[in-house]
């Protein structure tokens, strides 16, 4: 298993979509950084007032909200909204099906006939992969502001350690899901748009509505968009262990097995 995850982790790290992967969440970050500055900045309001557009008393109260946001407030309202979920579910999509669209899958399998060494190793890179997107992304988060001279509250170091703790934990679960697809599909279609549709909440609030018309209980909040989201909400502040782990751990153990099921299942 170890020679298969240290191959992985070459071909990771030599991939280029994963660096593709990197660069455009970087940029998008940025890109909403910006914008936030834009919005939070009284002078650029004014600017944009008297240049005709049209602010309103909700604009104004937008832009002192983001002021007096807390380095992990802005943080996580960017990284909360599931985007990291979609791109760690795109990721592994695509490296994962490489295997299977490049034939490598059957000289693999030859040279470890044990299949399920092949799922652990993929495991354990999820989980890695999965890590180094959520920590890039906190540390990009918290470094951006300041280049374009946002000065968010600072949070303790143990806080943002804590943060991205329990922001990693479920992105690594999301991550499970995506190979369980690309077994299961030997395709990249399905996981990348089920990897759109969940990481952005749509599945959380679908099954929210239908489940409020047929009165059943509210399912929908052990979703791993929802348990991200609700990592840390700036009046309660970082959720419990409690709160994160067991539904990490559950969404893990699901994927985790239907990848060995369908590995041993499906002919290669």
């Amino acid at each position: 298993m170890f020679n298969l995850l240290r191959m992985d982790l070459r071909r990771l790290f030599k991939s280029r979509n994963f660096y593709i992967i990197l660069g455009v969440t970087a940029v998008l970050l940025i890109m909403v950084t910006v914008m936030a500055y834009a919005v939070a900045d009284p002078e650029i309001m004014d600017a944009m007032e008297a240049q005709g557009a049209e602010i309103t008393e909700g604009d104004r109260m937008m832009s002192e909200y983001i002021q007096n946001m807390s380095q992990m407030e802005l943080t996580h309202e960017t990284l909360g909204s599931g985007f990291l979920l979609v791109m760690t579910g795109i990721g592994m999509t695509l490296f994962v099906n490489g295997d299977f669209s490049s034939g490598s899958i059957k000289n693999i399998c030859c040279a470890h006939p044990r299949r399920r060494d092949y799922i652990l190793s993929k495991i354990i890179l999820t989980g890695i992969y999965s890590g180094i997107i959520t920590i890039l992304s906190v540390l990009l988060m918290l470094v951006s502001p300041v280049l374009v001279h946002m000065h968010p509250a600072p949070d303790s170091i143990p806080d943002i350690l804590q943060y991205v703790l329990w922001m990693w934990l479920p992105h690594w679960a999301f991550g499970l899901m995506a190979l369980a697809l690309v077994l299961l599909t030997r395709s990249t279609t399905l996981g990348i748009i089920l990897s759109l549709v969940s990481g952005s909440g749509l599945t959380v609030a679908l099954v929210a509505t239908l489940g409020r018309l047929l009165r059943w209980p509210p399912v929908e909040q052990y979703f791993l968009a929802a348990v991200v989201k609700g990592v840390y909400t700036p009046e309660a502040g970082l959720a419990s262990i409690g709160m994160i782990l067991p539904w990490a751990i559950a969404w893990a153990v699901i994927y985790g097995i239907g990848s060995l099921l369908l590995m041993e299942k499906r002919d290669i």
